[in-house]
């Protein structure tokens, strides 16, 4: 549901300082619980500005000018980019199949892209499916990570990220002082949503899984993503996705899936 209510605060925060918000809250709450990982702290700066400076910048500034179900099913590129770059990073083997699924999904990008309502929100989009393609990224680098835990690791980013993005917001944003002077309580409660739940619960449990268990076994998981999204959008937001955005978006579904149950099925053989 995050990318529901980050939709909801983003009316009333500019949308990276609305993440820097969000991850000094996380940090603000774990960083007392788990150890610093000392000598790592370069590597989680580098990953900070990588996996939650930069993507959720790209990502959030593109979700300002998108409905969020619109953008959930950009958001699914994370995974063929994700098997892209392990092919590259960890010579996991592509394989055909694979490969056809990343033809698939990115040909339902196409056809949701070839909507007239979004012909005019092109910036926007490539701004999601770059900051898809840094996620991807981010996870690769956190995949390297051997010597520390899942929630030790998102607390100490999260102490990086809130700094890091604070600057960005202010080169690049204007109105921080209006809109805290302004939240109301859907903001608040956005930041709250995102900062504990999703970021400080959610992301935590996500890079245990993410290093305890192979990228294959945690992908599938993420097909829950749209589902849950655009239920919220339609309950919550009141958005009407178009037909071409629904059948776009089982394409790009339809795509990811291949590529998930290939990889774990390829994975089994190891």
């Amino acid at each position: 549901m995050g990318f529901t209510l980050a939709k909801a605060g983003l009316n009333e925060f500019p949308p990276i300082f609305l993440m820097s918000l969000r991850f000094t809250l996380t940090a603000a709450i774990l960083c007392w619980f788990f150890p610093p990982p000392v000598g790592q702290f370069k590597v989680i700066f580098i990953l900070a500005f990588v996996s939650a400076t930069l993507q959720y910048g790209l990502t959030f500034t593109g979700l300002k000018g998108l409905d969020a179900s619109t953008a959930v099913f950009l958001v699914q590129l994370e995974v063929p980019f994700g098997a892209l770059l392990a092919s590259i990073f960890f010579k996991d083997k592509l394989g055909w199949i694979r490969a056809f699924g990343m033809v698939v999904a990115f040909l339902g990008v196409g056809l949701i892209v070839g909507t007239p309502n979004i012909r005019n929100q092109m910036l926007s989009v490539f701004l999601v499916v770059l900051g898809a393609f840094t996620w991807s990224l981010g996870q690769i680098m956190i995949k390297k990570m051997t010597s520390i835990t899942g929630f030790q690791l998102i607390a100490w980013l999260a102490l990086f990220a809130g700094p890091q993005m604070l600057i960005a917001s202010q080169l690049i944003e204007n109105g921080h002082f209006e809109s805290v002077r302004n939240a109301t309580i859907v903001g608040w409660g956005t930041i709250i949503y995102l900062g504990i739940v999703m970021t400080a619960v959610g992301y935590g449990i996500w890079y245990h899984i993410l290093k305890k268990y192979d990228v294959n076994q945690a992908m599938p998981f993420l097909l829950l993503l749209p589902v849950s999204s655009i239920i919220g959008a339609i309950l919550f937001l009141g958005e009407r996705p178009s037909l071409n955005t629904i059948i776009g978006g089982a394409i790009v579904i339809i795509g990811v899936a291949v590529i998930i149950f290939d990889g774990q099925r390829m994975a089994s053989k190891k």
